[in-house]
């Protein structure tokens, strides 16, 4: 067996076996296949497709890779949750403390950012003195202490995930279906969650643009969850324009700090985060989704998520107070008057990352203060030269006529479909 034959299988559309499989990810592992190799069968893949058994033994291989997760010896349910990514998505840095302050335990390993769509990891490292690894022990006490930690993949847990992980995002083939799966189920089952809830996001501004694509992948991870015995609920929102009112790294961490603080909220973005919770509420505790919001919004009216939040940036070694500000804030106005029609959340996406926020190259260094904060959404009305969006940024800045594209003006106003379906 040999990664030529694999991947010239693959190339003409053959289905791999488990062997093949288990060959080619092991052996990349081991070093044992160069980057420009599996960048090949990477792009194979993409173009040719898996079947479900192949993306379950593929899987299954990253899955063994490395070591998992025992989480038996801590008390109470193991949750977790994880989106496929979008533009502005900080949901989890609400999530994790909100459910921990209704008594769940998420242990949660998170990546960096992903093409386009930024990463939890990132965001969180805009933190100052954050620490994003940590030991076994320290992860499962912290779990056990105050229900919430989130750390980077640990390094010998799923280590295939973490290298095919960052060259997908340099080589084109994030977007693949059979690669996704296996990427976030591989990790999740490996974190020993036995109740996940999975984000599905859909439009221009995630991974998968149709709501057929959407519901594929979510029964794709589904039929996966069940195979290792695990609750999966996926649930698949909207990603046509960005989520809340931030792009960028440390901007997005303050809105999600905002929202904890019971301060104002952009309605999607709160929208998103009580549906999500309420799923995990109404599951375990077989509530109405109508008791289940009650539930969360009073932890939130309360400060005790907030509260939740600081124990969890305090564990980490983190320090809000000292969160970086770019040094420049240009404001851009609006040139016509009407609604917002559309918001083109990859344009931004690609701009904010231009100014710094994401990765061009593997080994690009995010500049964790730049970005963009939304003025108007989809929906909203907007007079001429009244604000549209500030952008943060330190050295170059984008052009003001490409930022204004982003913006779709008219006369209807549109009230977009945020929540799509829940899928179990």
């Amino acid at each position: 067996m040999n990664i030529i034959s694999i991947l010239e299988k693959k190339r003409k559309g053959d289905s791999l076996n488990q062997d093949e499989i288990a060959f080619f990810v092991s052996s990349y592992v081991n070093k044992e296949i160069p980057d420009y190799q599996m960048s090949a069968l990477l792009m194979a893949i993409t173009i040719q497709g898996m079947s479900d058994e192949e993306t379950f033994f593929l899987c299954d291989a990253m899955l063994k890779s490395g070591e998992q997760l025992d989480l038996s010896d801590i008390q109470g349910t193991i949750i977790d949750k994880h989106s496929t990514g979008g533009v502005g998505d900080k949901t989890t840095l609400v999530l994790g403390p909100l459910l921990a302050s209704c008594g769940f335990k998420m242990a949660k390993m998170s990546g960096r950012g992903l093409g386009f769509t930024g990463g939890t990891i990132d965001k969180l490292e805009s933190i100052p003195g954050l620490e994003v690894t940590m030991s076994f022990d320290a992860f499962k006490k912290q779990v056990q202490d105050i229900g919430f930690a989130l750390v980077s993949q640990m390094g010998n847990l799923v280590p295939a995930d973490k290298k095919i992980y960052s060259l997908r995002d340099v080589t084109g083939t994030v977007d693949s279906i059979p690669l996704i799966a296996s990427s976030i189920m591989s990790k999740k089952i490996a974190s020993s969650a036995s109740f996940l809830v999975l984000d599905v996001k859909v439009g221009e501004g995630a991974l998968l643009k149709t709501v057929e694509e959407a519901r594929r992948l979510a029964f794709l991870m589904i039929k996966i969850g069940k195979r290792y015995n695990r609750k999966v609920i996926c649930i698949l929102t909207s990603m046509e324009e960005p989520l809340g009112y931030t792009i960028g790294n440390a901007l997005e961490v303050k809105e999600a700090i905002s929202m904890l603080k019971h301060e104002e909220t952009s309605k999607d973005f709160y929208t998103v985060v009580m549906e999500i919770a309420s799923l995990f509420l109404i599951e375990e505790r077989n509530i109405s989704k109508e008791e289940a919001l009650k539930i969360l919004e009073e932890e939130i009216a309360s400060f005790r998520a907030y509260d939740c939040f600081k124990k969890f940036v305090q564990y980490q070694k983190g320090d809000i107070s000292l969160i970086e500000k770019a040094p420049f804030v240009l404001s851009i106005q609006s040139e016509k008057e009407g609604y917002i029609e559309k918001v083109h959340a990859l344009k931004l996406a690609e701009l904010a990352r231009n100014l710094g926020a994401g990765r061009l190259e593997k080994g690009d260094t995010i500049e964790p203060s730049v970005g963009f904060v939304l003025r108007k959404k989809v929906g909203d009305f907007v007079k001429v030269g009244e604000e549209l969006i500030e952008v943060h940024y330190k050295k170059d800045v984008c052009p003001k006529e490409d930022i204004l594209a982003c913006f779709q003006i008219g006369s209807e106003k549109k009230c977009p479909q945020l929540i799509y379906e829940v899928l179990r």
